[in-house]
């Protein structure tokens, strides 16, 4: 039995430009990074199940050509999942739209904050006097 590789070419396709799209700072870049990565890994679980076979019911066919169940049963609940995820990523994205006029993700005032905080050295410094204070 000879395997081709291209299945196994095209999840990892899907896994790269996955995880590409999802440290990108669009909401839907974002929710395609979710979408693509879902499918990669799905298409990688359904890969890894082994050779195609005849349906797990026992009785109908011999227990060495049974398909395995388990990836089947793993990818069916990852889709569901990533229907969730993808639904309340939809989610965001109209109110991140309604409310700014775009899906870019802006930094929070805190966050720079704290960094600029530790950019001086003061963060350090303060986190090492809160300690001192515990003890």
């Amino acid at each position: 039995m000879t395997v081709s590789l291209v299945p196994f070419v095209a999840s990892g396709t899907l896994v790269a430009a996955g995880v590409a799209l999802l440290l990108e700072r669009s909401l839907v870049r974002l929710l395609v990074g979710v979408i693509l990565l879902g499918n990669g890994v799905n298409l990688l679980i359904v890969l890894a199940g082994g050779p195609a076979g005849e349906p797990p019911i026992l009785g109908v066919s011999p227990v060495e050509r049974m398909a395995d169940p388990l990836p089947q049963a793993m990818v069916l609940t990852s889709l569901v999942i990533t229907l969730g995820v993808t639904a309340f990523l939809l989610a965001m994205v109209h109110r991140s739209w309604q409310l700014t006029g775009g899906d870019e993700v802006q930094d929070d005032t805190e966050d720079r904050r704290v960094r600029l905080r530790a950019r001086r050295g003061e963060l350090a410094r303060s986190v090492l006097a809160r300690r001192e204070v515990y003890r």
